[in-house]
């Protein structure tokens, strides 16, 4: 079961996502990013952190600890942003916590281009993300990060921020499992990632046996009220079934055709110069602010 933790100290919000978490200390004397029930992603968002944060952990992936983090807005008093301190209010009670790894650092394309991940890593991590349908792991948002970067320990590659994989549970009636997803812009894709390498290593080890103790982990609150599902346990039972017969079919929708580092980059320029040529010719001198490169400066409009 993840061990429950009561927040003792609200230390700061990050705003860097849509969800708001907080960093804030407990009462084991752990400091956690904290997820919200009241967030606007929903508790799906918290089921899906859950289940396919604890598989990663299962499987020998690095990823932080979870809790359920008890938290009272009383707590968070101080936060001067209303908008937020609407979301605490809203979400009093029992929260997801993850373990803070301090000083952390994401793995942009720009750090990806001199840190190594060996293929059979890379292979295992993209095969998580193809069974439980986590898409945004892309070429431009990770939600992967390296830690630690200080102190003589290597520097190694830990998965955060699940809470939009799980796509099937948000329509149960409209996704087979054995449907198949793109993930030729994965994170990891131009890692050479050995997907089949790590379908026969992985594969087995998801049983449904390892399925149920993994769902029982989510909060019965978290799963009340789900269409079609008379009960939480029903639910569950619903993410094993649907789970495993998506490893079952992982034939089907084991992703393998992933672009180099050269095709990637050749893509970006093609999108940026039909970007580029898109724009009015008032708007060519504006610089792109939007991780694209930037427009070509033509300074001879200040001129007399």
């Amino acid at each position: 079961m993840l061990r429950e933790v009561t927040a003792t100290r609200y230390i700061t919000p990050l705003r860097s996502g849509g969800s708001v978490p907080a960093v804030v200390e407990a009462d084991d004397l752990g400091t956690y990013v904290v997820k919200f029930t009241g967030s606007a992603q929903g508790r799906k968002a918290l089921v899906a952190e859950v289940i396919v944060g604890e598989l990663a952990r299962a499987l020998g992936l690095r990823f932080p600890e979870l809790v359920l983090v008890h938290f009272d807005p009383a707590i968070a008093g101080d936060e001067e942003h209303q908008e937020v301190r609407d979301l605490h209010t809203s979400s009093g009670g029992v929260n997801l916590g993850m373990d803070y790894l301090p000083g952390a650092r994401d793995l942009t394309p720009e750090v990806a281009k001199t840190f190594r991940v060996d293929p059979l890593e890379a292979g295992r991590i993209v095969w998580l993300d193809a069974l439980t349908v986590n898409v945004d792991r892309t070429v431009h948002s990770s939600n992967l990060v390296i830690w630690p970067t200080l102190g003589i320990a290597p520097p190694r590659l830990w998965l955060i921020d699940h809470g939009a994989a799980l796509v099937f549970h948000h329509r149960w009636d409209l996704s087979a499992p054995e449907k198949s997803y793109d993930f030729r812009h994965h994170a990891l894709g131009h890692y050479a990632p050995d997907v089949r390498a790590a379908d026969a290593e992985l594969a087995p080890k998801v049983t449904e046996e390892l399925l149920r103790e993994i769902v029982w982990e989510v909060p019965d609150a978290w799963l009340i009220g789900e269409l079609d599902f008379a009960t939480p346990e029903k639910v569950r039972e619903a993410y094993v079934g649907y789970l495993h017969a998506r490893v079952q079919a992982s034939g089907a929708w084991l992703p393998t055709d992933f672009p180099t580092r050269e095709e990637i980059a050749a893509e970006e320029a093609l999108r940026a110069a039909r970007t580029q040529q898109g724009r009015p010719k008032w708007l060519k001198q504006v610089p792109d602010l939007h991780g694209r490169p930037a427009v070509e400066q033509d300074g001879s409009v200040h001129l007399g």
